[in-house]
């Protein structure tokens, strides 16, 4: 009767007074129980009345019952994987998909996803995607996001701000939160409105901050505009526990600008990049050089986005020897190259003894610049207690290359001095070097300025921050001068191999209030790296194919996408430091 009803054919002829939606509906269900059947008598068929065999495990499966998989299906099977690929592909191109989308750790997940359900499975609509969708990635990345609230009032959080130009000249501000815990989106702004005027800018830094909470936010982190540095101070006096800091990648990037504009670097640069240029352009160069035993290529990515031309420099100057040969080389002299005007120039670079001198003392006073901005232009770690160290490192550093010679080592303190202490220098600095365990118990290095305890001092003195003043600096003394938990031995080993922060967390016993406020300066970042890091996510999506959606919708796509994959790089990052 039922095969009668839903017009099966074979045992029954079908009944012509059914409609079409019920006549599907009970082929669907006939259907069910059917596959029910045929799933109850497989597994019926592979039961063994006699239990398990001994032996079932022992041998590999087979593909098939008592038979090796033949060649044809083998064939057959690469043939299907093959066509598979090649609808992905055909989907790719006909879209314009990147094809670097295939390295996102979303991808096979989706894949894996698809291949669970089966061919009966259809990918969304337009609409589905556009709508649905996407409010609920953006409501689990809500509640990503919110399972942070707990940390940042716990350990203290940074807000981080980057105004930045698309290409259609809009002044966009992204905004960030940063903890120990990971970074997270909060929102981007269309501020081409409001960019140049400093009370304006800080009322949008005042509606995120609630959106944070005030109390957990301890400093605001922009670049050193003159606009961005006045509303981060209209904030720090509505709100007295928030401080103003410019990015500290960002200024030391402006210092190695700075040195490198000094007219001998410019000339060294300028005769640096004829080299490179010079080898990289003659193939035939190329490959004697690539022939040298452990060769590595002279102009390679930088390990962080700044100081490219010191990192060359100092690239180049480890194949001195290498460069050298090749000049006076049969090899070489022979060649047409040898004799024309601009081989020789480059051969005559390549002999300089003065040449490579200055190659290495810039590589020499960049050094600790690089090694600092590659700490401060992290994110998986809180870096505001190594910034202060990293420039007094850094200036005493640069004297002793120039053995203390005021008027050699001068123009490159000086540029420090112009960046560092009228811009970059903050009470937050100075007091993160003090709580610092591992600078302040390092008697040979440590610096005894006064700023560095006088800004201790004013963060104490702040009601805002510390309301119980006179405890806390009773409980300095007992920090400085390693009494009770801080004098443990574990305490002054571990002081130089843990985190900061995490020694305070476990050592800083004896100094309840001081503990607070040391976790909370020391989780801190110092850079709004994050941000720019990320500006190009929000100018991926805003193209003109999608420019008619309204901006909620494009700021929800910007949300999902950067937590989603900050999700997945603080997981790689966990992941790693348990391995």
């Amino acid at each position: 009767m039922k095969q009668h009803l839903a017009g099966i054919k074979g045992n029954i002829g079908p009944c012509k007074k059914v409609s079409h939606d019920i006549r599907q509906q009970l082929q669907e269900n006939l259907k069910g129980i059917t596959e029910k059947k045929q799933e109850a008598q497989e597994s019926l068929d592979s039961t063994n009345p006699y239990g398990d065999h001994v032996n079932d495990d022992y041998f590999a499966p087979r593909t098939s019952a008592g038979s090796q998989p033949s060649l044809k299906s083998v064939l057959s099977s690469k043939e299907v994987v093959h066509r598979t690929d090649m609808a992905v592909a055909r989907w790719f191109f006909d879209s314009c998909i990147p094809i670097n989308a295939l390295n996102s750790a979303f991808a096979q997940k989706a894949i894996d996803a698809i291949a669970s359900i089966g061919p009966d499975y259809k990918l969304p609509t337009y609409h589905m995607m556009r709508i649905n969708l996407l409010r609920d990635c953006k409501e689990e990345c809500r509640l990503l996001v919110d399972s942070y609230r707990d940390n940042w009032r716990a350990t203290g959080c940074t807000l981080m701000a980057d105004g930045w130009t698309d290409r259609r000249s809009r002044t966009l501000i992204n905004f960030l939160v940063y903890s120990p815990r990971g970074i997270s989106f909060c929102k981007s702004v269309d501020a081409s409105d409001v960019t140049k005027d400093a009370t304006t800018l800080c009322s949008l830094f005042v509606e995120v901050v609630e959106w944070i909470g005030s109390t957990s936010v301890v400093q605001i982190v922009t670049d050193n505009a003159a606009n961005y540095k006045k509303a981060g101070e209209l904030l720090h006096e509505k709100y007295g526990n928030i401080y103003w800091s410019p990015c500290a990648a960002h200024c030391l990037n402006l210092i190695l600008k700075d040195i490198g504009k000094l007219s001998h670097m410019v000339d060294i640069a300028k005769k640096a990049s004829k080299i490179t240029v010079f080898i990289y352009n003659h193939i035939f160069i190329l490959s004697w050089l690539r022939k040298r035993e452990g060769w590595k290529e002279i102009v390679r990515p930088a390990a962080t986005r700044f100081a490219t031309t010191f990192i060359t420099l100092k690239s180049l100057y480890e194949h001195k020897h290498d460069l050298q040969a090749l000049v006076t080389s049969k090899y070489y002299t022979d060649s047409k190259l040898a004799r024309l005007s601009k081989g020789q120039e480059v051969v005559n670079i390549i002999l300089d003894n003065h040449f490579w001198n200055m190659c290495l003392v810039m590589t020499k006073v960049a050094g600790p610049l690089i090694r600092l901005l590659r700490i401060v232009d992290s994110d998986e770690k809180p870096s505001l207690g190594y910034v202060y160290d990293g420039m007094y490192r850094a200036r005493k550093g640069i004297k002793l290359i120039f053995k203390n010679v005021k008027r050699l080592y001068k123009p490159y303190t000086l540029v420090i001095k112009e960046r560092w202490d009228r811009q970059l220098r903050q009470r937050l600095h100075s007091a993160a070097y003090f709580l610092n365990p591992s600078f302040q118990y390092d008697q040979v290095n440590y610096s005894n300025k006064p700023e560095v305890v006088q800004g201790l001092i004013d963060l104490i003195g702040n009601k805002d921050i510390c309301n119980k003043s006179s405890a806390t600096m009773n409980e300095v003394r007992l920090y400085r001068d390693k009494l009770e938990s801080f004098g443990k031995p574990i305490a002054i080993k571990m002081s130089k191999e843990m985190q900061p922060d995490e020694w305070w967390r476990m050592f800083g016993s004896s100094a309840p209030h001081l503990q607070k406020l040391a976790i909370r300066i020391l989780s801190q970042t110092s850079s709004s790296s994050g941000c720019e890091r990320n500006g190009s996510v929000f100018e991926q999506i805003h193209t003109k194919r999608r420019n008619h959606l309204e901006h909620q919708r494009l700021n929800d796509l910007v949300y999902v996408r950067y937590n989603l994959n900050m999700r997945d790089r603080y997981a790689k990052f966990m992941f790693a430091l348990t391995c």
